[in-house]
């Protein structure tokens, strides 16, 4: 048995203030997003830009992030990021204009994008293999109490003090962040430094830019006309990015993970998915605020419930994958997920609170337990020399598609609702946006339909006749 070392602690817990700032920062918004759209004089599905960018960012430059700490080392990026995610911060607090603000988070993302990846590689290098599991444990719990203070905290603020003590509070967070790695971690760097493909990365980049600004100036009535220029550049592209990609084997992304079935399956299924469960994290704090008339701290209390059965869950997941397997988790977990957005739907103003807390609570749980396995079997039939390249391509389709998932929701808001007007949002509309974001999370689980009984298995732990005929695509 093997003993947990002081340092193996400082050094996770040195990490584990940028996951609970990226996390805080993650959950946050979306309670004081009304407050916001007030503030900047806008509506809320308008607002929304600043969320998408953030994301949007964060994608385009995990894939680099890797490259610049062998690079440059581990410390001296790492740093760097918790600096310009804390600078980003105060620029957020101190915006005027909506487009100031969306600045401030697009650079906000570019901080974030380099400090998990980056932070997760200080861990592994800094632990012993036996002891790498219990010191990512100690990186993610402060980034689990920060997704779960985010909606609380986020809307006391946006309630009592101002939206803008959401940005101010990473202030201190950061500058101690930026003292302990200098102190404490080495600035290691990697050996095989490969070259990285930077055109690549570019295209990918300039279709993924394109394609989410041109939805989200959809959702403003001034922007409408920008729109599908965007689009259009965004899909040439697209393409031109696909043909790169296909002809350059040690590209930015590699497309022949998609040959294997289960990585195919689970990362299409996993960005509907999270395309779904980041447009309902959107509207929950609208149809509660604008819809239901409830203030951002009530609103706050009511999302906490679903942190707490995503919290929860953690303790769940092996057992459940253990007895169920991957696919029987992710096909009917996938149906009780859209079932409980689908119920969100039909909040009224005589359905009582506790009813509201307890919806919520299991559709956290169910949502959570539907991203462990998703974020698991993903990399079931990936071969160890190809687990980098998955991770970066898994880890840039999560924003990626979060992004997508609350522009398309503000859009389909604003065509359905009228969020063009400044007075509010009606009910109706924001019912009917639920329950294509409901429908969106049962085309999820469609993928998994033709997954093999036993992908997985090995990871899951669930003993099954590994003789059956393999799945075919």
């Amino acid at each position: 048995m093997t003993t947990f070392s002081s340092r193996s602690k400082i050094i996770p817990l040195v990490v584990s203030c940028a996951y609970f700032m990226e996390n805080f920062d993650g959950t946050v918004i979306a309670t004081a997003l009304p407050s916001m759209a007030r503030s900047f004089s806008t509506s809320a599905p308008a607002t929304s830009i600043g969320i998408t960018a953030y994301m949007l960012t964060v994608a385009m430059f995990i894939p680099p992030s890797g490259w610049l700490a062998d690079r440059y080392g581990c410390r001296t990026v790492f740093r760097g990021a918790i600096g310009l995610f804390t600078l980003a911060s105060l620029l957020c607090a101190l915006s005027h204009t909506l487009v100031e603000f969306t600045a401030a988070r697009a650079l906000q993302g570019i901080g974030g994008a380099m400090m998990v990846p980056v932070g997760r590689l200080i861990v592994l290098r800094a632990t012993d293999r036996a002891e790498y599991m219990r010191a990512m444990a100690w990186v993610t719990m402060p980034g689990v109490v920060g997704q779960m203070a985010g909606p609380v905290v986020g809307g006391f603020f946006a309630t009592y003090l101002g939206w803008r003590w959401i940005f101010y509070i990473n202030l201190p967070m950061g500058l101690l962040g930026m003292l302990l790695v200098s102190f404490l971690i080495d600035n290691r760097r990697g050996f095989d430094l490969a070259r990285f493909d930077w055109r690549g990365a570019c295209m990918v980049g300039a279709a993924a830019g394109c394609l989410v600004c041109g939805l989200s100036f959809a959702t403003s009535q001034q922007g409408a006309m920008r729109a599908l220029p965007l689009l259009a550049c965004g899909i040439l592209a697209g393409v031109s990015a696909l043909r790169h990609l296909r002809s350059n084997v040690g590209g930015v992304l590699d497309l022949r993970l998609f040959a294997l079935p289960t990585f195919a399956r689970a990362a299409s299924g996993n960005m509907l998915f999270r395309a779904s469960a980041s447009g309902f994290s959107f509207l929950l704090p609208l149809v509660l605020q604008i819809g239901l008339g409830m203030s951002a701290f009530a609103s706050g209390l009511l999302v906490l419930a679903s942190s707490l059965g995503a919290f929860l869950m953690k303790a769940y997941a092996p057992p459940v994958l253990r007895r169920f397997g991957f696919r029987g988790v992710l096909l009917y977990n996938g149906i009780v997920c859209a079932a409980s957005m689908f119920t969100c739907a039909l909040f009224g103003l005589d359905t009582p609170r506790w009813t509201m807390g307890a919806i919520l609570f299991v559709g956290g749980f169910a949502r959570s337990l539907q991203f462990a396995a998703l974020n698991t079997v993903v990399y079931a039939d990936v071969e160890p020399q190809r687990m980098s390249a998955a991770t970066s391509f898994a880890s840039m389709l999560q924003p990626l598609a979060s992004a997508c998932g609350i522009t398309a929701s503000a859009v389909v808001l604003r065509v359905v609702g009228g969020a063009a007007a400044h007075a509010g949002l009606p009910l109706f509309g924001l019912r009917i946006t639920l329950l294509g974001v409901s429908a969106l999370a049962l085309c999820a689980a469609w993928p998994f339909l033709g997954m093999a009984q036993t992908a997985g298995s090995a990871m899951s732990g669930r003993r099954e006749a590994l003789s059956r005929p393999a799945e075919t695509r």
